[in-house]
């Protein structure tokens, strides 16, 4: 088989069975463990499992069917589980605990509170080690090869979000797990916060590589999207929405999370189609 992918998963031969497991083909790593809670109801030795390979209390391979949060090359959002004299135990869903030295912190983690991390190999311990740092984890655009995925990135190119943490611009937040980017607040229209993962969509890619991005599509797949949405609220409720092209931005975005523009648009676009009546009071279905 190819080179182990360590924190990550891979497709493993079983080689045979024993009585607190079964052990499984690692190539130049030897035979990997799969304890026996983690094996398969129903097997045959020569069948391959996919499995995800991390290090055991003694700092060996070890094996399990279970699926943590995160792999290795992944910026995540982790509960701290327990701290000692070395650093914090972040829960990312395995039994053994991810580990963040101090010196990867930018302030010292506190138990049952939740930071935004990067997973990877430490090189001098070939541990899978966490760090809060992230920004050295980000690649940077200026640096990237014509073939990096940047390149095909434009207006309305939808992308994975993973939001990071509030400025006084709006909020920075990581793209495609890759890119640090911006969501300017004058583009939030309903309630984000550290750690949610979303789809966005690129709004523009400056020539210094930093990337602003928008919550929704610009244009007029927006409208449309939105126009469903408020078609479907009507159909929910009654036929009937107290809110017009003339009412409050602020009452516009608590109920629907978009701009009174694309609130307005969607109206209009709603109208046209006949499918609304405009009232003193709101709209209503025809």
């Amino acid at each position: 088989m190819s080179n182990l992918r360590l924190g990550d998963y891979n497709r493993l031969r079983i080689t045979k069975k024993v009585d607190f497991g079964l052990y499984l083909d690692g190539g130049p790593e030897g035979e990997i463990l799969l304890p026996a809670r983690y094996a398969p109801e129903t097997y045959n030795i020569g069948d391959e499992l996919d499995v995800f390979i991390y290090l055991d209390q003694n700092e060996m391979p070890v094996a399990t069917t279970e699926k943590p949060f995160c792999k290795v090359g992944d910026f995540a959002y982790l509960e701290v589980a327990w701290v000692n004299e070395y650093g914090a135990f972040l829960n990312w869903g395995l039994m053994k605990d991810l580990f963040c030295p101090f010196r990867e912190q930018k302030q010292r983690m506190e138990i049952g509170k939740k930071y935004i991390v990067h997973v990877h190999i430490d090189q001098d311990s070939y541990r899978i080690v966490a760090s809060a740092k992230v920004e050295r984890y980000m690649a940077d655009p200026l640096d990237e090869q014509p073939d990096a995925p940047i390149y095909g990135y434009s207006s309305n190119t939808p992308v994975s979000i993973l939001v990071w943490q509030k400025t006084d611009l709006g909020f920075k937040v990581i793209v495609d797990n890759r890119y640090p980017g911006l969501v300017y607040e004058k583009q939030v229209f309903k309630y984000i916060h550290t750690g949610d993962r979303m789809t966005a969509y690129i709004q523009n890619v400056r020539p210094d590589g930093k990337i602003d991005v928008m919550l929704q599509p610009a244009g007029r797949q927006q409208t449309l999207d939105f126009s469903d949405t408020l078609l479907q609220y009507l159909k929910d409720n009654n036929g009937k929405c107290d809110l017009g092209d003339k009412s409050d931005a602020e009452d516009i975005k608590r109920r629907f999370q978009v701009s009174k523009k694309t609130y307005k648009k969607a109206i209009g676009d709603l109208y046209k189609r006949h499918l609304i009546k405009i009232t003193e009071n709101g709209i209503e279905l025809v």
